[in-house]
């Protein structure tokens, strides 16, 4: 009987190490399955800005091409006669969690793209669209500029 003892202890201790390596596994893709998510977010959200400034660049009334000078132009323009909302709202930066974001100016001080404020490491490193194909192997957030060029 003396031999026994402790050979439960031994194998409860073992099972206590699994469990935790498999929770410890449990966290790691959980937290990269959100930050994925934060990243199609981010594309979306800077995407849809993207496109929102090409449509009020391509509206301009006559000859005279402008860019908003803030992000809250896009949500109502009226400078045409028929007002256009080239965007709906206002999105917030997913990786910050803020409304901030960084933005791209021309030399007359129109908002021409937008980026996230982020410094981390994006997970996605290639398989963009053509319109982002700039973002292959970008090393920040920060070098994912959504910019619109005419």
């Amino acid at each position: 009987m003396r031999r026994e003892q402790g050979f439960t202890y031994v194998i409860v201790m073992f099972m206590v190490a699994v469990l935790a390596l498999i929770a410890v596994r449990a966290m790691e893709r959980t937290s990269t399955r959100e930050r994925r998510d934060k990243e199609a977010e981010l594309l979306a959200a800077g995407t849809a800005y993207m496109h929102a400034i090409r449509q009020y660049y391509n509206e301009a009334p006559g000859a005279a091409k402008s860019f908003p000078i803030k992000l809250e132009d896009l949500l109502y323009d009226g400078r045409l006669t028929n007002p256009s909302r080239p965007l709906r709202k206002l999105y917030r930066d997913p990786v910050t969690g803020s409304h901030e974001w960084g933005l791209v100016r021309d030399a007359a001080g129109g908002i021409t793209g937008v980026f996230s404020l982020s410094t981390a490491k994006p997970l996605k490193q290639g398989g963009f669209s053509d319109e982002l194909a700039a973002f292959v192997g970008a090393q920040r957030y920060q070098d994912w500029k959504f910019v619109y060029q005419p």
